[in-house]
């Protein structure tokens, strides 16, 4: 279709851009808003508990054979399990990026389910749960008693029974997790009693077998003429302590009946008591909710505190509700931001434009252009199933500079046929699109190829890339559109000569403003196309030029600190905290109030809680995790208030707690990748051999990794040094009173674990009988002389006769990597360095210090960047690779092409220069941004050797040619580089919330636009004269004789 066609049609052109910016309104209040697109992969969790059990029992006899039926299921790429003394089993199973959670999910299930007969009763018993990991946290609150009038179990069940279910109805909501357990008649069996009577744990099991349950009882008259009908109805499982207590166990001598409130005490308590949780020193019921993929963050939050204002009129008396982290915080802070950087991005793009086009007409074109790119792309990512995000918000700002480029070229294309004497504006618009219509398509489709291999990538950086580059690669084809659609047509109608009809010049502000800068401007064009015409006729100094820029990139490369994604403050900190081994629970809180007075003398903290008995290293009575909330960045803008500064805050106050050892780190950046923004790596025991010798080299590999300079804080909680009690059943003692060793371990099982033995229903909720000796039954080994079990004559004999306890050591949590023994360890970069220095220096430590017999992995966001590492290098080869390609069929040359690509290497170079001297990571953003500058650059090259392709073709010499192109082109290019550069400033210059991702993103695409454009402006028209004259020489073509 004729351009011409637009232009006569100004309504159409209109009505086209306004159907776009319609729809890309519409698109903004459906796009769900988030932090981050849920790019973590997809993970299975399968969870278990073997009450009673210790962490090697845990490990062999529910571990070994889960993982052994799960290993190798469709698209898994690793697996990680913990086995803990509590009795807890969890297994994580990692599938490649883009599987399908469902379908993985549901293949782990069939694998789990056809190991569950090698595992044991009690664990079965319990369940094992297969889920989805649902990633991305949305929010920790708590409903606490600041008076303490309510205790946890009751804080616990009231969110159990009255939060809970309410939370889990609202869309966007994939997971609610309570940090505590549930409500349990708990049944105190006192074994003095029991044995005075006779009984062992296993009569009481029966019992409850026998009388606590639901049963159909029929009805009376059914079916019979003349009779009523009544339903009989069973009373059922029983319900309270009272009911319970009346159970019967046996019939005594004289008719009497024994119940069970006779040998036990008996009461509504917790199921577990392995966690215990508080907010600000006072008990508390502490809640994780989770996002479920593909929802609104932002309206699922909003919904959330609704329904927990809600719920919070009608709280009991002293008890509140407390937001702990609410991602919302930092998504608004952030969104905010970027978007107060995208308005002064466009103010800052209007006025360059304006300084140089002179003319508040002219200026308004551009301007249009921004509006309908940036807000019609967001029609196109409802379209593709990308959300408003951060990455996707930098892109569009980003952006800002490259869309106005095309309504720049158009307007200054009109304005020149003005300035070549063209009264009608119809004709100078027809007549300049003709001319930079094909270099308009040309760089449009140079600049969305750019980011073809990075939308094909995989992994976490290729979710990255393409969510950053689809979004930029739309914006600049909606502006493409614009340009053949609404440009051309505004300038019909709204541009004008800037002389009267006579060919006077106008005499106003414009034409006096437009006089005195083109008057500064001509200096300036004489002495570039002097710089020109200097490298024109110095071949050594251009090569020298090109071949300088690409040997400081590799050097530049090599100096730039490298990392994935910048850490920000985010507005919250966690802390994992390990007392000494053996440490009860009640003991743990004491240290645990210790810190707590530290936390509290910590201005900039607002709120602290704290579940002790769980840590990032597994779970136990000696560890703890504290939940940070700060204050808002508002109110701690000044020096020594960022998260940075809290976190070595809380270090400094724990160092004075000798019992503790802790770790403070913000949580990571992309959910579901770990639990920090640290490193996470595993050490690996490919033999199998002993624990205590694994542990020494565990040992040692902390202490070498400690001694570097990159590496901060680093610790691994794996402890082999909790005492323990080795229990050997005497077989032939048992023989001699006609028992088993099995009737041995179940009485002692009975009385020590807490075994659940059956159900009652209360408050609508089915809840567990749990069975167990009284605390001050179980103090210490002697007890077992208390202990009694029945012989088969019916005489009751003491434990001690039959077990034998042998005092040691052992670990507390036993953690294994893809079916391998394996210790965790955790850190974070010391202060100046990045995540890359500090991967690269555990692969070097690692290197000098592991045996054979053991090995390493990383994980989470430290496996992604360690794999990632040469992901880059491809990235930009590939781009190059394909702009090339594309340029040799556009130009049907395989010559000129290298004109363009030649001045590539000085803009990356520059983006590395500014990194390196702003002290800056070579991060994902800082790639994205180098990905746009390899297109942006090509971009505007184009427009010389299109340009001078043209002149050639026409019979203009070589280095006239050139030499016009240069000058024709140098004021568009100019305007376009200063429109990006000047946009950027905002982001290079950022502050506070999300600062660091836009630093990054800023400083690395202002350096290499810098660096480019100087190369490019300089580079590109002696380029082409050497290769279009190679391309003559190979492939002589007809050039027009010029009259």
């Amino acid at each position: 279709m004729n351009l011409r066609y637009f232009i006569d049609r100004p309504v159409l052109s209109g009505v086209i851009s306004v159907v776009i910016v319609l729809m890309g309104v519409i698109a903004i209040f459906s796009l769900p808003v988030e932090q981050y697109p849920d790019i973590a992969p997809p993970t299975i969790n399968v969870w278990a508990t073997y009450p009673g059990a210790n962490a090697e029992t845990v490990q062999k006899a529910v571990i070994v054979p889960l993982e052994e039926a799960i290993n190798g299921v469709e698209d898994m790429t690793y697996m990680t399990s913990t086995a803990s003394n509590t009795g807890d089993a969890s297994i994580n199973v990692y599938f490649k990026q883009g599987a399908n959670a469902d379908m993985a999910a549901v293949n782990v299930q069939n694998r789990v389910n056809g190991a569950l007969s090698q595992l044991p009763a009690e664990a079965t018993k319990t369940g094992v749960t297969t889920e989805k990991q649902q990633n991305a946290e949305l929010m920790t609150f708590a409903l606490y008693s600041p008076d303490n009038r309510y205790d946890q179990t009751f804080l616990n069940n009231y969110v159990k029974i009255n939060v809970e279910p309410r939370l889990k109805r609202i869309s966007g909501v994939g997971k609610v997790q309570l940090f505590g357990s549930n409500y349990s008649m708990r049944l105190w069996l006192k074994p003095d009693r029991m044995a005075q009577y006779h009984l062992i744990p296993d009569d009481v099991s029966a019992v409850l077998a026998r009388q606590n349950i639901e049963a159909a009882t029929g009805s009376f008259g059914q079916n019979y003429d003349g009779a009523s009908e009544y339903t009989m109805k069973y009373r059922g499982r029983l319900s309270t302590p009272e009911e319970f207590g009346e159970l019967v166990l046996k019939s005594l001598p004289g008719g009497e009946v024994l119940r069970l409130k006779d040998v036990a005490d008996i009461e509504l308590g917790d199921e577990f008591y392995n966690y215990s949780s508080e907010v600000d020193g006072h008990p508390a019921a502490m809640v994780m909710i989770n996002q479920k993929g593909g929802s609104n963050a932002s309206a699922t939050i909003n919904e959330i505190h609704e329904v927990l204002d809600g719920l919070g009129k009608d709280l009991p008396a002293g008890a509140e509700f407390v937001v702990l982290t609410d991602t919302n915080k930092f998504l608004y802070a952030s969104i905010k931001s970027v978007i107060r950087t995208l308005l002064e991005a466009i103010l800052l793009v209007v006025v360059v434009v304006y300084v140089f086009l002179q003319d508040i007409k002219s200026t308004l074109i551009p301007t249009i252009s921004i509006f309908v790119s940036i807000i019609g792309t967001f029609a196109v990512m409802s379209l593709i199933g990308f959300s408003i995000n951060l990455l996707t918000l930098f892109a569009l700002v980003l952006a800002i500079g490259t869309v106005v480029d095309d309504a720049i070229v158009v307007v200054e294309a009109v304005q020149a046929k003005f300035d070549d004497g063209y009264r009608s504006p119809v004709l100078a618009a027809d007549d300049a699109m003709k001319g930079v219509s094909s270099a308009i398509l040309t760089s449009t489709i140079i600049f969305m190829a750019v980011f073809i291999p990075v939308a094909m990538m995989g992994g976490t950086s290729g979710a990255f890339y393409s969510q950053f580059g689809i979004t930029m690669a739309v914006a600049v084809g909606i502006s493409a559109i614009n340009a053949f659609t609404l440009s051309p047509a505004l300038c019909a109608l709204l541009l004008r000569p800037y002389t009267d009809e006579n060919g006077n010049p106008k005499d106003n502000f414009a034409a006096r403003f437009r006089k005195a800068f083109n008057a500064v401007f001509d200096r300036f064009i004489s002495r570039y196309v002097r710089g020109v015409l200097y490298f024109m006729h110095h071949r050594n100094m251009l090569w020298g030029t090109v071949a300088g820029s690409i040997v400081l990139l590799v050097v530049f490369m090599g100096l730039t600190k490298t990392g994935l994604i910048p850490d920000e403050d985010t507005g919250s900190v966690m802390v994992s905290m390990n007392t000494k081994p053996g440490t009860s629970m009640a003991q743990n809180k004491k240290v645990m109030e210790r810190l707590d007075s530290k936390l509290d003398s910590i201005a900039e903290i607002e709120h602290s809680g704290a579940v002790a008995g769980f840590s990032f290293s597994g779970s136990g009575s000696s560890q703890a995790m504290y939940f940070i909330s700060l204050r808002d960045w508002a109110e701690r803008d000044g020096k020594g208030q960022s998260v940075d500064d809290v976190i070595s805050e809380i270090y400094a106050g724990a160092s004075d707690i000798p019992d503790a050892t802790v770790f403070a780190m913000s949580p990571p950046m992309i959910a579901g990748y770990g639990m920090g923004n640290g490193f996470e790596l595993y050490i690996q025991d490919k033999t199998g051999g002993d624990v205590y010798k694994f542990k020494d080299e565990a040992d040692r590999f902390v202490e070498a990794l400690s001694k570097r300079p990159e590496i901060g804080e680093v610790y691994s909680a794996f402890a082999t040094d909790y005492p323990q009690y080795w229990v050997d059943i005497d077989a032939a003692a048992c023989e001699r009173v006609g028992v088993s060793p099995v009737d041995a371990l179940s009485t002692l099982s009975g009385y020590y674990t807490g075994q659940y033995v059956s159900d009652f229903n209360r408050f609508s909720k089915l809840f567990h009988v749990t069975m167990q000796a009284p605390a001050e039954y179980r103090v210490s080994p002697e007890s077992l002389n208390n202990m009694y079990m029945r012989t088969s004559d019916g005489s009751m004999a003491p434990l001690s006769q039959f077990v034998k306890l042998t005092k040691t050591n052992g670990p507390s949590d036993l953690t294994r990597f893809n079916l391998f023994n394996a210790i965790s360890i955790s850190g974070s970069p010391a202060p100046g360095y990045s995540s890359g220095q500090a991967i690269e220096a555990i692969a070097e430590t690692a290197d000098a210090e592991l045996s054979s017999n053991y090995t390493y992995e990383f994980e989470g966001l430290s496996r992604e960047e360690s794999k990632s590492g040469n992901n880059a290098t491809m990235i930009f080869a590939l781009c190059l690779v394909l702009i090339y390609l594309i340029l040799c069929a556009l130009y049907e040359s395989v010559f000129i092409p290298f004109a363009v690509l030649l001045s590539v290497p000085c803009g990356l170079l520059g983006s590395f220069v500014f990194a390196y001297f702003f002290n800056l990571e070579n991060n994902i953003y800082m790639q994205t941004g180098l990905i746009m500058i390899i297109g942006l650059l090509a971009k505007t090259a184009i427009l010389i050797t299109e340009f001078a392709g043209k002149r050639r073709e026409e019979g203009m010499s070589l280095p006239k040619a050139a030499y016009c192109a240069a000058k024709a082109r140098f004021r568009p290019i100019l305007m376009t580089v200063l429109s990006m550069v000047v946009g950027l400033v905002p982001l290079m210059m950022a502050h506070g919330v999300g600062a660091n991702g836009s630093r990054s993103l800023a400083t690395g695409v202002i350096g290499g636009m810098i660096f480019g454009t100087l190369a490019l402006l300089f580079l590109v028209p002696a380029l082409f004269i050497v290769f279009q004259h190679l391309q003559e020489k190979v492939l002589p073509k007809r050039i027009k004789t010029v009259k």
